[in-house]
């Protein structure tokens, strides 16, 4: 491993040297000399042991506004190039320890629940029946363009094949090249459309070819421990996506973007599908066959490549029809679509024959490829999720009443909304009228409901309620589709985002289970998302973990009761402040029960290219869930010691307490976010479709969870992820019995581990004295003491985390993180003290140049830090 880790050295190096070299061809060796003597100076200031910067402080200064942009931009690409190198050492560490199974590796769960007397057939019966849903998301977190991404992709490539081929060099140093002439950031914000683009081409790029990959190694795994194989229908691992069916909050996704993404969808499948058939056809030229194949092909010589020319024209066939309905920008769905059975149909047919025929090795490669993808991917490649807030629901019934002059819907107490929508439900009358004019708003609400009544259901995953409180939100969006025209009954999923929202979902799904016709209409399985980002924007972070889980656990057992299957829906994004970590300790940490053989979790932004961008790491990653997921079902951690939930919940109250007393009652609290981090420049900055707000005159309340947490990170504090559990924590280890407690609870409860470990990871991501410097450089004098008391209690809640965890330093256990940190310091804590310049200059003397560069700078700490929100 040691050489290892010297190979990154030597990657990073390498890399930075090529930009170096980029950066003197173009803006001359004094520029190059100016960016070495800052960096110099920020690692002297990080080694001296004082966090003095006063040298790199005076030398910023300096800078003239022509001289920050190249800088800003330089010590960027470094970060990114960075990132690169680490990326691919990931891959080169999988690969080299591939012999040595971790434990949470898939093999090692085999063999754990094997050894803990679970039988073979009821191991794979369970594998079987998984069912993990990867929900991709378009939440702006990321900030690199599609176009550099590529590139840097390719640098990957490169380093892959460098020791091969020493003349990757040269392409390494013309891709730096490329990227140093290209603009980071881009110049208008992307469209819903572009940024489902973006989530097609990490399938097509990754994870086409990570899931038979993947597949197969399981199959390998199953062979060995279970004596079975993994059958060819069978992918515990599915694909959905909320890029261009999300619509709260963005006004940008409409019907008309949704029926053009779900067509999009259908295209790019019938595109892969294609490439893979024409490969196929080019390798199974054999002449030996079944009599099944024979008696369907006829006597030709070819039988195979005679069988896939059909299915070749009826997957060209399909990309013509679509293409020719998105030319025409035409209202229908276009007709005559490819079908999954007419796709799997006779890839099966050559796989039976093969095998039949002696040629099992030929089977077994590039055709039960193709076959698996069909088990994951289908014909649709995603399935499309559609999000709406319940309020927007609430108003077009409303509006309905507004129309009969029935009074108003909204005024309606919930048991009489119920007794409403119960009894049209019921109805065969129609509701809509058909000469109605409503409001636009309103109208479109309803095109989207009549967008999912033309679509193929296959199409389509789950409709969720953003802020859901009441039964009534549920059959209102029940009510709208059927009106509209849907006949099957799709999943609908109450999103239960805040504290208060959480605390009432038990209530809620008990009153639903109540009702006949809604148990008739689930068919015995319910689907619930649990929102992490704004339940701990809303309470902090201790208070919304621990209502997540306490809600989890009540769920799990309303269901049990009810007989009803339970789905949880993980609404997680990419930060701890936003429910990250992870993937098999988050899955470890859940409620006993509350995984059963179901999961669906969103990968969000920069997240989904980290995990899922490289096929080695993809493969990797989807390897994880399945274990993790498999044995949470069959072997779930037993429930925490009744001790251990009365010390969360007293620790949950009190963080709750002094989160609000700092975020919602502390009147220099407002003035202080708004003024000492770039929240309000991040509306600049086009990271994503989606505004920053949900509405535009609304304060911190209404911003969105993403530009609440990357605020707080571009200044290091991290306030999100820890503000409030600092008081908590303080308070219980003054007792001793409480801290042995909690060192007991470390040990033995993954739940409480798992927060613990977050905590300390994004600890080690913070620093106090850069934030004092955006404090000192843009905060008025009589609100910075406000900044002072955070940043104390900032030191503290490091001091209490070692304390629980009995270590001397951060990340002592994972040492690798540590040396990426120490790595990037130099170069990220000058884009920090150039930033707040920024911010300074720019908010006094607006300049284009400067705002160019500030955006860069908000890019690369970002990428230093691996996560924007």
């Amino acid at each position: 491993m040691t050489e290892l880790h010297e190979a990154l050295r030597d990657n990073v190096r390498m890399l930075g040297d090529c930009l170096g070299q980029t950066i003197e061809n173009q803006l001359g060796s004094g520029m190059l000399q100016k960016i070495e003597t800052i960096r110099g100076l920020a690692k002297l200031g990080r080694n001296s042991g004082s966090g003095e910067q006063s040298e790199l402080l005076t030398a910023l200064a300096a800078l003239s506004d022509d001289e920050v942009l190249p800088i800003a931009r330089a010590f960027t690409q470094f970060l990114n190039l960075a990132n690169i190198a680490e990326e691919y050492h990931r891959v080169r560490t999988q690969q080299h320890v591939c012999n040595i199974q971790s434990n949470d590796s898939f093999v090692q769960q085999l063999k754990l629940l094997r050894g803990e007397g679970h039988d073979a057939d009821a191991i794979m019966q369970a594998l079987c029946c998984l069912r993990i849903d990867l929900v991709l998301t378009a939440h702006p977190t990321e900030v690199n363009r599609r176009t550099l991404i590529r590139k840097y992709n390719a640098i990957t490539d490169a380093l892959r094949n460098l020791e091969q081929k020493p003349s990757q060099r040269e392409r390494i140093d013309e891709l730096i090249s490329q990227i140093w002439h290209t603009n980071e950031i881009r110049d208008q914000r992307p469209t819903p459309i572009d940024e489902a683009k973006w989530g097609f081409a990490v399938i097509e790029n990754s994870l086409w070819q990570a899931l038979p990959r993947y597949l197969r190694q399981i199959d390998q795994q199953c062979r060995s421990i279970l004596g079975r194989p993994l059958p060819l229908d069978c992918s515990p691992v599915h694909f959905s996506s909320w890029m261009g069916g999300d619509r709260d909050g963005n006004p940008f996704v409409t019907h008309q973007v949704t029926r053009e993404v779900l067509m999009l969808s259908r295209w790019v499948a019938a595109d892969l599908y294609l490439r893979d058939v024409e490969q196929l056809r080019l390798e199974l030229s054999m002449f030996a066959c079944s009599d099944e194949l024979r008696a369907r092909v006829g006597d030709v010589s070819e039988p195979y490549r005679h069988l896939l020319n059909g299915l070749r024209s009826r997957l060209k066939d399909t990309k013509g029809r679509i293409e020719n309905a998105l030319q025409n920008r035409t209202d229908d769905c276009p007709e005559g679509l490819i079908t999954l059975e007419e796709l799997r149909e006779p890839l099966l047919l050559c796989h039976r024959s093969m095998v039949a025929c002696g040629m099992q090795t030929i089977a077994g490669g590039g055709l039960e490829d193709c076959i698996r993808r069909t088990a994951c991917f289908g014909v649709t490649l995603v399935r499309l999720d559609i999000r709406q807030n319940a309020e927007r629901h609430a108003e077009v019934l409303d509006a309905l009443w507004n129309y009969y002059e029935e009074g108003s819907y909204l005024a309606l107490e919930e048991g009489e909304k119920q007794r409403f929508l119960l009894h049209e439900l019921q109805r065969k009358r129609p509701l809509l009228p058909v000469d109605w004019a409503p409001p636009d708003e309103v109208r479109e609400v309803l095109e989207t409901c009549r967008v999912v009544a033309e679509s193929d259901p296959g199409a389509l995953g789950s409709y969720v309620i953003s802020m859901a409180a009441q039964p009534s939100d549920v059959l209102a969006v029940i009510l709208l589709l059927h009106e509209s025209g849907v006949r099957h009954n799709m999943r609908i999923v109450p999103l239960f985002e805040t504290l208060a929202d959480l605390d009432n979902a038990e209530r809620c799904l008990r009153d639903l289970f109540a009702m006949p016709w809604y148990r008739d209409y689930i068919d015995d399985h319910q689907e619930v998302m649990i929102g992490y980002s704004d339940s701990s924007k809303d309470a902090g972070q201790m208070a919304a973990v621990w209502g997540q889980y306490k809600t989890q656990e009540q769920l799990t057992r309303v269901c049990r009761e009810a007989g009803v299957h339970l789905t949880l829906f993980h609404g997680r994004g990419g930060t701890v402040g936003r429910g990250g970590g992870p993937t098999h300790t988050a899955i470890q940490a859940q409620p006993p029960g509350s995984v059963n053989h179901t999961l669906r979790v969103t990968e969000q932004g920069e997240v989904i290219r980290f995990k899922f961008g490289i096929p080695e790491i993809a493969v990797r990653n989807l390897e994880l869930y399945t274990g993790a997921v498999l044995a949470a079902t069959l072997h779930p951690y037993p429930a925490p010691q009744q001790d251990w939930r009365e010390q969360m919940e007293s620790m949950a109250q009190q963080g709750f307490q002094a989160y609000r007393a700092v975020v919602r009652h502390e009147e220099r609290f407002v003035p202080f976010f708004r003024a000492c981090t770039p929240e309000q420049e991040l509306g600049k900055l086009p990271l994503g479709s989606r505004p920053a707000k949900r509405r535009a005159d609304g304060g911190v309340e209404s911003l969105r969870a993403i530009p609440w947490v990357f605020a707080w990170t571009q200044i290091r504090l991290m306030l999100p992820a820890w503000l409030g559990s600092d008081s908590a924590l303080q308070s219980a280890v003054e007792d001793a019995t409480s801290l042995e407690r909690l060192r007991t609870m470390y040990r033995h409860w993954p739940f409480f581990r798992t927060y613990i470990d977050m905590l300390e990871m994004v600890l080690s991501k913070t620093d106090p004295d850069i934030a004092a410097y955006y404090e000192q450089r843009l905060v008025d004098p009589e609100i910075r003491p406000l900044g002072e008391m955070l940043r104390a209690r900032l030191r503290s809640m490091t001091g209490l985390v070692l304390q629980i965890k009995q270590v001397d330093t951060l990340l002592q256990d994972t040492p690798f993180i540590r040396q990426s940190l120490d790595v990037r310091n130099p170069y990220i804590d000058p884009l920090h003290y150039l930033q707040a310049e920024l911010l300074h200059r720019d908010r006094n003397f607006p300049d284009d140049r400067l705002e160019k560069a500030l955006m860069v700078t908000m890019a690369g700490i970002s990428a230093g830090m691996q996560n924007t929100g």
